[in-house]
């Protein structure tokens, strides 16, 4: 071939305009749908799951409220506490109750229920907390109901600090 001539393109060689416009017709379609198949093909790969943290996921709704059990309390105050790193959330002292939580490996019971060297009235005046979410990826639904105010500050510990 020599400067200046064009390639020779079979589909280009029309002797009508009708016929040109048909060539360039189909040309058209199979480009289009080249286009679409190679765009669903692109779409229809999928991506690995990749983790937004190295942490198991611990996020919990901690109450706090007067009654007998958490169906039946009146709720005083409630915060939200994330223990996925270092402690977040609207609980005051996130990071010291994370830290605490840790430490007892989620056991509630072991903060709630350890001896107290606090002297209460004999009084009942039942005050629950509650623990609700998720504690390094397990479900959490943890209810625990102290006599009265008095003996709550005795065992609430810094998670239930709020």
């Amino acid at each position: 071939m020599r400067l200046g001539q064009t390639p020779h393109c079979p589909a280009f060689e029309t002797t009508t305009e009708g016929e040109f416009e048909n060539a360039v017709h189909h040309w058209g379609i199979a480009l289009g749908a080249a286009l679409v198949l190679g765009g669903l093909a692109t779409t229809a790969q999928a991506q690995p799951a990749t983790p937004k943290s190295l942490y198991a996921p611990s996020e919990l709704v901690l109450t706090v409220g007067y009654g007998d059990t958490a169906a039946t309390a009146s709720i005083q105050r409630a915060v939200s506490l994330s223990c996925s790193s270092s402690g977040t959330g609207t609980h005051p002292t996130a990071r010291a109750a994370c830290a605490q939580l840790r430490t007892v490996n989620g056991d509630f019971d072991a903060i709630t229920k350890s001896a107290a060297d606090r002297m209460c009235t004999k009084e009942w005046n039942p005050v629950t907390v509650t623990a609700n979410g998720v504690w390094q990826g397990r479900r959490v639904a943890y209810e625990h109901t102290f006599a009265n105010p008095c003996a709550m500050e005795g065992g609430k510990g810094l998670v239930f600090e709020f």
